[in-house]
C-alpha cells in the first residue's frame, strides 16, 4: 500500500472513502499523481477551483500577499477584507457581506441574520426556517436542519429545531408552507448536492411572492453554483429572482477557504457588533486571492466562454446514444447526467481512464470542470464519458 494511503487509514477519521490515488501538483485543467498519471479533472474539488490549479496571476498575488501578510483577524482593517466585499457589492444586489471561511459557516450565519431580522416583528413565533427536498446547505447543526437527505440528518438528530421542509419546485404546495411565523426560506437556484436540478422560473418568483408577503427573508444558496458557474455572475440572474440574502463560498478563492453571506441594507442594519464573528475570517491572504479570483471571473468574455463551453458540452451529452441516459440537464459547467443505474461504477471507471467526475445522488453523474476549459478539454472528456456509458 501507498505510504500516504497507509497513514491516511490510521490516523484521519473516516468520514471519506477515497480512491487510490494521491495527487501532488496541479496545471490548468489537470491534476497530476505521484505515480506521474495525469488526469482531466472535471471535479474541480466539487466546483471550487474555478480557474483551475496553479493559475498564474493568482499564484503570483497569493505569492505576494504572503510575503505582507497573513493573519490579524478581525479586531483591525486590511486593505483585501474591503476590496472582495466592495467588488461583491458593487456587482450584485447585495449592499454589505460579513465574510466567514465556508459554505456552511455561510448557511449558519445566514439563519442567523434572518432569526435576529425576525426579532423585529411582533410575532415570537416568527422563527420557523424553510428549506426543501433535495436541497443541501452544509454539515453543522443549523445548515442539516435545512438539508433534505437523511443520511446526513439522522446519525445527528434532534438537529435544530424551528425548521420544516418543502418539496422543491412544487409552486401549489408553497401556500401552506410559508405564513407569518416563517423566518426565512432557503433555496439553491439550482442545486449542486441534490442532482444538479435548476429550479423553475414559476417557483422562485412565488417564493419570492410569499416572501414579501409574509415579510420573510428569502437566502439564495450559491456556493456552488454561484460566481460564474453558470455563465452569469450570479445563478439567480438566470431567473429574474433577487433575494435578501445569498451564500458563497467554493469558488471564491480559487481553492483558499472563505464564505460570504451577502445581504441588503435592511438585513444588515439589525446586525450589531458581537452578534457574529470568525477568528479566521477574510484574513488578507484569502481576501488577496478572492480579489484576483473575482476580477477574472467577472469580465463578459470569461462568462461567455462558460456559456458556450457549457452548451456544447450539454448538447454532445445529450446526443449520446444510450438506453441507461434519462436526462442531461443543468446550467453553464454545472452538468448532470441522471442514469438508470448507479453511476459509482462509471465514476471510477472514468478515473481509470484519465477523467474524474463526482455523482450527485447515486444515479447522477456531476461535471464541475474548471470554468477555463476549451472545446478540447470539453472533447476529452466525452470520448472518455461516451465510452464509459457504453460499458455501463
Amino acid at each position: 500500500m501507498n505510504n500516504t494511503i497507509a497513514l491516511e487509514q490510521a490516523h484521519i477519521v473516516p468520514t471519506y472513502v477515497r480512491p487510490e490515488v494521491v495527487f501532488t501538483h496541479g496545471e490548468g485543467p489537470y491534476l497530476f499523481a505521484e505515480d506521474g498519471s495525469r488526469y482531466l479533472d472535471f471535479t474541480s474539488g466539487i466546483a471550487v477551483t474555478s480557474l483551475g490549479h496553479s493559475h498564474p496571476e493568482w499564484v503570483a498575488a497569493v505569492q505576494a500577499q504572503a510575503a505582507k501578510l497573513v493573519h490579524v483577524s478581525n479586531l483591525y482593517h486590511t486593505e483585501p477584507h474591503v476590496g472582495v466585499a466592495k467588488r461583491i457589492a458593487d456587482n450584485s444586489f447585495g449592499d454589505r457581506v460579513f465574510f466567514c471561511n465556508s459554505g456552511a459557516e455561510a448557511t449558519e450565519g445566514a439563519l442567523k441574520f434572518a432569526r435576529k431580522y425576525a426579532k423585529q416583528s411582533d410575532n415570537a413565533d416568527k422563527v420557523q426556517l424553510i428549506g426543501f427536498s433535495a436541497g443541501f446547505h452544509g454539515r453543522t447543526m443549523g445548515a442539516l436542519a435545512v438539508t433534505y437527505k437523511e443520511k446526513y440528518r439522522t446519525p445527528f438528530k434532534p438537529v435544530m429545531p424551528g425548521a420544516g421542509l418543502g418539496t422543491f419546485n412544487d409552486i401549489d404546495g408553497l401556500d401552506g408552507l410559508i405564513d407569518d411565523n416563517t423566518a426565512a426560506v432557503i433555496v439553491e437556484p439550482m442545486q449542486g448536492e441534490g442532482g444538479v436540478n435548476p429550479a423553475d422560473r414559476e417557483f422562485l418568483q412565488g417564493l419570492r411572492a410569499l416572501c414579501d408577503k409574509h415579510d420573510a427573508l428569502l437566502i439564495f444558496d450559491e456556493v456552488q453554483v454561484g460566481l460564474g458557474r453558470t455563465g452569469k455572475l450570479w445563478a439567480h440572474e438566470h431567473f429574474g429572482v433577487m433575494p435578501d440574502i445569498m451564500t458563497l463560498a467554493k469558488p471564491l478563492a480559487n481553492g483558499l477557504p472563505i464564505g460570504a453571506i451577502v445581504c441588503s441594507e435592511k438585513v444588515a442594519q439589525v446586525m450589531a457588533p458581537g452578534d457574529h464573528g470568525s477568528t479566521f475570517a477574510a484574513g488578507p491572504l484569502v481576501c488577496r486571492a478572492a480579489e484576483v479570483t473575482f476580477d477574472i471571473i467577472n469580465t463578459p468574455d470569461f462568462l461567455a466562454n462558460v456559456t458556450e463551453i457549457g452548451d456544447y458540452l450539454k448538447a454532445e451529452l445529450s446526443a449520446i446514444d444510450s438506453p441507461h441516459i434519462k436526462q442531461v440537464r443543468g446550467i453553464g459547467l454545472l452538468l448532470g447526467i441522471e442514469m438508470d443505474v448507479e453511476v459509482g461504477p462509471l465514476v471510477a471507471a472514468a478515473r481509470d481512464h484519465g477523467l474524474l467526475v463526482i455523482s450527485a445522488g447515486p444515479n447522477v453523474l456531476r461535471l464541475a470542470p474548471a470554468l477555463t476549459i476549451t472545446k478540447e478539454h470539453a472533447d476529452e472528456a466525452l470520448a472518455v464519458l461516451k465510452q464509459v456509458i457504453a460499458n455501463a
